[in-house]
C-alpha cells in the first residue's frame, strides 16, 4: 500500500516561561515543555492508524502537527510526500490542504452556532472554489440526517448528530486523510457505537484514510488497522490490534490494558499503576516510564530505548515482552 501520512523525528516544545519581567525580578530560568519527542510513524492509504495514550501524552499536539494547525519544532510530516513546512509552491500547497480534514473532540465548540447547517457543511467546498449545488443534502443524507437540515442551526441538534454534522462537513472537501481527535468522548455510550459504525462505513465507501485519537481502547480496537502507543511524548509501541491487545511488548501497554474495563472482568482485583504522570517540563532521564515501570533497571534510567522491531511490533523497552509477576 501507498503511504499517505509518514511523520520523521517529530518534536514539539513549547515555551511556558513566565514573562520576561517576571524572570528578570525573580530571577528565574525559561521553561520548556516538551510535548512530543522524536515521534516517526506511517499511515497507509485507505487504512485508520490510531494513536492511544494518557492525557497528556501528546496525541493532540501531534494530530494538530499532521494538518499544519501547529509548526514542529524539530522533525517532519509528509503529506502525499510533500512536507508543507517547506514546500513553495502555491498549487501543491492548495492541492495537499484539500486533501486533509480534521474531526474535533467537541461536537458543541466546533460548530459555528451563528451559522446554519447547510453553510457549515459547504464552507471547506467554498473555500476550495469547487460546485457546492445541492452538496449540504447529499451529505446530511450519506451520514443519517435529513437533507431538510441543511436550514436549521447547530442548537437545534443532539450531540450526536452534530457529531455527524461535523462529519459531513470534513467530507465536503473529498478529503483522502481525516484527523479524528477523540471525536466519541463527548457522547453516550449507544451514540459513540452509532458514530464509529458511520465513520466505518464512510472509510469503505470513500476510500478515506483515518489518523483516530482517542484514549478509549475499546473504540481503537474496535477502529483500528494499526495502533501507536504515547507515553509523555515518545512512541514506546507500534503493533497491528491482534498482537497490541494479545500480546503487549511494552509494560505500559500492559499497564493500559490490564486497567481498562473488561467485559468478563467483573469481580477481578487490579492492582492500581504506581506513581504518577512525570512532569513534561523536567521529564525523567532515559526511559520516560522507568519511574512507574515494575520491570525498571539501572540501563532504563541511564539510556532511552530505541523503537525496535519485536515480535511482529515496534517497541522502545530494553525488557520488551516480559511480564511483572
Amino acid at each position: 500500500m501507498a503511504v499517505i501520512v509518514s511523520v520523521k523525528n517529530l518534536t514539539r516544545v513549547f515555551d511556558v516561561s513566565k514573562p520576561w519581567l517576571n524572570r528578570v525580578l525573580e530571577r528565574l530560568p525559561k521553561r520548556k515543555l516538551t510535548a512530543v519527542s522524536d515521534v516517526s510513524f506511517e499511515i497507509e492509504e485507505n487504512t485508520v492508524y490510531a494513536l492511544v495514550g494518557e492525557s497528556g501524552s501528546g496525541k493532540s499536539t501531534i494530530g494538530k502537527m499532521i494538518v499544519g494547525l501547529l509548526p514542529p519544532s524539530e522533525g517532519t510530516v509528509e503529506i502525499e510526500g510533500v512536507n508543507l513546512a517547506t514546500e513553495t509552491d502555491a498549487d501543491t500547497i492548495e492541492r495537499v490542504r484539500s486533501d486533509i480534514q480534521m474531526i474535533f473532540q467537541d461536537p458543541y465548540a466546533s460548530l459555528n452556532p451563528r451559522w446554519k447547517v447547510g453553510d457549515i457543511i459547504e464552507e471547506p467546498a467554498v473555500a476550495n472554489g469547487d460546485d457546492t449545488d445541492g452538496l449540504a443534502e447529499k451529505l446530511l443524507e450519506q451520514v443519517g440526517l435529513s437533507a431538510s437540515d441543511v436550514r436549521k442551526f447547530p442548537h437545534e441538534f443532539s450531540g450526536g448528530q452534530r457529531q455527524r454534522i461535523c462529519v459531513a462537513r470534513a467530507l465536503a472537501s473529498e478529503p483522502n486523510l481525516i484527523v479524528c481527535d477523540e471525536p466519541t468522548s463527548a457522547l453516550d455510550v449507544s451514540v459513540q457505537a452509532q458514530v464509529l459504525n458511520l465513520m466505518s462505513d464512510l472509510k469503505d465507501s470513500f476510500g478515506l484514510t483515518y489518523l483516530f485519537i482517542s484514549h478509549d481502547l475499546t473504540v481503537i480496537q474496535h477502529m483500528a488497522d494499526r495502533i501507536g502507543v504515547l507515553y509523555l511524548g515518545r512512541l514506546v509501541e507500534e503493533a497491528a490490534p491482534a498482537d497490541l491487545f494479545g500480546v503487549p511488548q511494552h509494560p505500559y501497554t500492559q499497564m493500559l490494558l490490564e486497567a481498562a474495563p473488561r467485559m468478563d472482568g467483573f469481580g477481578r482485583e487490579v492492582e492500581p499503576p504506581e506513581g504518577e504522570i512525570p512532569d513534561p517540563i523536567n521529564p525523567p532521564t532515559g526511559c520516560a516510564f522507568h519511574p512507574r515501570c515494575p520491570l525498571a533497571i539501572d540501563r532504563c534510567s541511564k539510556e532511552r530505548p530505541q523503537l525496535e522491531v519485536k515480535s511482529n511490533a515496534r517497541v522502545a523497552c530494553f525488557r520488551a515482552g516480559e511480564r511483572a509477576i
